[in-house]
């Protein structure tokens, strides 16, 4: 046995969807369980939850931050399997460990808000602009674009000149920004859709679109929308992730033999649809 084995469930079964904000601060996680709840489907069951972590960034613009997830990232991915939890959102737009919780995820979807906004983007343009926060952040998203095959049709990237802390501060001067520079993605660049490259750009694309009057992605509501959809149809058509060739995770035996994830799950705040602060 490679993975661990969860209960089966009815594909009738409400499905579950865990939204992991990568950091270990939970400043975020009512904000985007509120938009969450507001978007699922009625039936739906939704936790919102971050690391827990002794010291933590707010942000992982860095890769060094980043670098700081991983492991807690995998805990969890493991932890979804074995909760039946149907999918899994990693909460940021570099998709930070995507491939490593996939592996060890079980039965449990993967998603990350990047690869689902160009998955989305696909289906409604052939060339889309990022809009990004800081000129840092450019060379990693490419690679990430790059290796999702999507870089043919990336039009440009435009950066905003803010960081990520900086997105929910000033509303008005966020969108101010969002649009100037949508604007000239479109017009100059080329762009038919626009995705906003970091998942702290919630709640602004509606106003944005009604003004560029292109597609303007979400990647918080894309990444949920196609983990829902995903969770879905694991339930009904038995579409999980696979587990062989290069998808194989590390066996049962090893990973008991080398006395791995025995600590507890790094789940510190936690946000679940029916029970306040208790799991699903």
């Amino acid at each position: 046995m490679n993975t661990p084995t969860p209960n089966t469930q009815p594909h009738d079964d409400p499905v579950r969807v865990r939204w992991l904000n990568p950091i270990g601060h939970s400043t975020y996680d009512a904000p985007i369980s509120e938009l969450l709840h507001a978007i699922k489907l009625p039936s739906t069951r939704i936790e919102v939850v971050s690391l827990a972590m002794s010291a933590s960034p707010t942000h992982l613009e860095y890769r060094t931050y980043e670098a700081l997830t991983y492991a807690p990232i995998v805990r969890i991915a493991r932890d979804s399997a074995l909760h039946n939890i149907d999918a899994l959102v990693l909460g940021c737009f570099y998709d930070p460990a995507l491939e490593d919780a996939r592996e060890i995820s079980g039965r449990t979807v993967v998603i990350g808000p990047c690869q689902a906004s160009l998955q989305v983007a696909a289906n409604l343009a052939n060339r889309f602009s990022i809009i990004v926060g800081r000129n840092k952040w450019m060379e990693q998203m490419h690679a990430r674009v790059r290796a999702y095959g999507a870089q043919a049709g990336l039009a440009s990237m435009r950066p905003l000149g803010m960081g990520v802390d900086e997105f929910q501060r000033d509303h008005a001067l966020t969108r101010r920004k969002i649009i100037e520079q949508a604007r000239l993605a479109v017009e100059e660049d080329g762009a038919e859709a626009i995705i906003l490259g970091c998942t702290l750009e919630f709640g602004f694309f509606e106003e944005v679109q009604a003004q560029i009057g292109v597609p303007v992605i979400d990647p918080v509501v894309a990444a949920f929308k196609v983990a829902e959809a995903a969770a879905g149809m694991k339930r009904r058509f038995g579409w999980s992730p696979s587990r062989v060739g290069s998808c194989e995770p590390p066996s049962e035996a090893e990973i008991q033999a080398f006395g791995l994830f025995q600590e507890p799950v790094p789940i510190g705040n936690r946000i679940s649809t029916q029970t306040g602060r208790q799991p699903l």
